[in-house]
C-alpha cells in the first residue's frame, strides 16, 4: 500500500507518522489507538481519513468499518468529501450509497464496507449497536457523547481493529481529555500533538490570518492546540470603539431581520437588525425585565412590541428562541411574520459571533444600550465542569447569538426552508380570513 502514496511527496513529519503508523515495518505498529488533536486547519484530519482507508486494506478484506462525525452532514462535509477524489486518485473504486449512508471501497483484489454515523446525542449510541467492525474513525470525537463512543469502539473485536480519534481541544475537564489523552499509555495509544505549521499546504500569511480570528480561550484552543478552560468575558474582542457605530439612513437598508429571547420571569429581549455594505447593524432593540419592572408581561403584550420594533419595516423573518413554543404560535397566528425557529448551540454560536466580531461584520446601534452593557458582563461559568456562560447578563447575548448562526451564517438550503416558512405562514393568513 506505501506504493498507493507515492504519488503524494508534500507531507510534513507529524503527517507522515499518521500515515504510516500502522505498518510492520513501523516501531509504533503495535499501537491500539491514535489520537490526533491541536488547532484547526493542522492538516490531522486529511492524513487521518487517508490512513484510516489505507490500513483498512493492509489488514483486512470483505470487512466492515465506521467513520463517525457529530452529524451525517458534518462528516460528509469534513471527511468524505475531500477524502474521495484523493482515493479515486490512488486507484480506489468507491460506490457510494448515499441513501444508506455506506460506502463500498475496493482496491486490487479487496474490497472493504464503510457506513457512516452521526454521534450528535446520547440516543445515537443505538444506531451503532451491535455491528462488528475492524476499525473506527471518530473525526472530532470531543463533540459526541461519551456513550456513542464507547459503544462505538466496543464494536471493534476483530484481531488486529484499532481505533483512530482526532479533534480540536475543549475544556480540561472533558471526558476525552481525562479518559484518553491523559490515559494514553495506560490506553496503548499513540498521541500525536498537530498545529498549524504541521500543515505544509497552509502558507504564513494564511496561517498569520486565522491567528487573527481567535482570542481569549478559542486562541489558545484553536490556534496554540491546548485544552484549557474559558476564563472572563464570553466577547473579549468587543471594543466599544469598533463596535458600535450610528447606523446608515433606515431607507438605505435593503435586508432586516428580526431576532428574539423570548421570557416572562426572565428578560424578554429582541433586536432590529438591518444589513448595508456588506455588514450587519443592529439598529434598535426592545429589552423588558419583570422583575425589574415588577410585572409580567404576556405573549400578546410581547408580540405588540415586536409589531412597533418593526415599525414599518419587513422583516425577511423573525428568529425566535426555540423553546418559546407559545409565542412562536403568537406570531404565526398574527400572519405578518415568517417565524424561524432559532439555531440553539449554544458554544457553536459563541465562536460564531466571536468569528463575526472578529471580522466586523456586526455593529450596534448606540441606543441598543442593554446589548451593550451585557457585553461587559457577559461571564464564563469557571466553576462548571465544561465550557458554559453564567445563566445571567446573557438574554440580549442570547438573542444576538440567534441571528448570527440562523441569519447571518445560514447556509444556502436555509433560504429554501425560509421561503416555505414565508409561504405556509401566508397560507395560514388566508385561510383564516375565508
Amino acid at each position: 500500500m506505501s506504493n498507493a502514496l507515492d504519488g503524494f511527496s508534500e507531507f510534513s513529519p507529524k503527517q507522515l507518522r499518521v500515515l504510516t503508523w500502522w505498518c510492520q515495518s513501523s516501531d509504533k505498529h503495535k499501537y491500539d489507538a491514535i489520537i490526533c488533536d491541536g488547532a484547526v486547519r493542522s492538516g490531522k484530519t486529511v492524513c487521518m481519513s487517508l490512513s484510516f482507508v489505507a490500513w483498512s486494506f493492509y489488514d483486512f478484506n470483505e470487512t466492515s468499518f465506521a467513520i463517525c462525525g457529530k452529524t451525517i452532514a458534518s462528516l460528509k462535509r469534513n471527511v468524505i468529501t475531500p477524502l474521495t477524489p484523493i482515493l479515486t486518485s490512488l486507484g480506489f473504486g468507491l460506490k457510494m450509497k448515499a441513501s444508506q449512508n455506506f460506502i463500498e471501497i475496493s482496491y486490487k483484489d479487496k474490497t472493504n464496507r464503510f457506513y457512516l454515523f452521526g454521534g450528535k446525542d446520547e440516543g445515537s449510541a443505538s444506531l451503532i449497536q451491535g455491528m462488528t467492525l475492524g476499525g473506527v474513525l471518530l473525526d472530532e470525537v470531543a463533540l459526541m457523547p461519551r456513550s456513542f463512543v464507547e459503544q462505538a469502539i466496543a464494536r471493534c473485536s476483530l484481531e488486529r481493529s484499532k481505533m483512530w480519534f482526532n479533534c480540536n481541544p475543549e475544556h480540561p475537564m472533558h471526558w476525552f481529555y481525562r479518559e484518553w489523552i491523559k490515559k494514553t499509555e495506560e490506553k496503548n495509544c499513540l498521541y500525536l500533538h498537530f498545529t498549524m505549521h504541521d500543515n505544509p499546504a497552509l502558507t504564513e500569511a494564511i496561517i498569520r490570518r486565522y491567528e487573527s480570528l481567535y482570542s481569549g480561550a478559542f486562541y489558545k484552543r484553536f490556534v496554540e492546540g491546548k485544552w484549557v478552560a474559558a476564563q472572563g468575558t464570553v466577547y473579549p474582542m468587543f471594543s466599544q470603539e469598533i463596535h458600535v457605530r450610528k447606523p446608515p439612513d433606515i431607507s438605505l437598508i435593503g435586508r432586516f431581520y428580526i431576532s428574539c429571547d423570548y421570557g416572562t420571569v426572565n428578560p424578554c429581549s429582541f433586536g432590529l437588525w438591518g444589513e448595508y455594505g456588506g455588514k450587519w447593524y443592529r439598529l434598535r432593540e426592545y429589552y423588558y425585565n419583570s422583575r425589574t419592572e415588577g410585572e409580567q408581561r404576556t405573549d400578546m403584550e410581547h408580540y405588540a412590541e415586536l409589531e412597533k420594533l418593526a415599525g414599518t419595516v419587513e422583516p425577511e423573518a423573525v428568529i425566535v428562541d426555540p423553546s418559546a413554543a407559545s409565542f412562536i404560535q403568537c406570531i404565526r397566528r398574527k400572519g405578518r411574520f415568517t417565524v424561524i425557529p432559532a439555531k440553539n448551540d449554544v458554544l457553536d454560536g459563541i465562536r460564531q459571533v466571536s468569528d463575526a466580531l472578529k471580522q466586523e461584520l456586526i455593529y450596534f446601534s448606540p441606543e441598543c444600550e442593554d446589548t451593550l452593557r451585557e457585553f461587559s458582563l457577559y461571564k464564563w461559568d469557571e466553576k462548571a465542569v465544561r465550557d458554559a456562560p453564567r445563566k445571567e447578563n446573557d438574554h440580549a447575548m442570547d438573542d444576538l447569538r440567534y441571528f448570527v448562526t440562523t441569519a447571518l451564517n445560514a447556509p444556502d438550503n436555509d433560504f429554501f426552508v425560509m421561503s416555505v416558512s414565508r409561504q405556509s405562514d401566508a397560507l395560514s393568513h388566508n385561510e383564516r380570513r375565508v
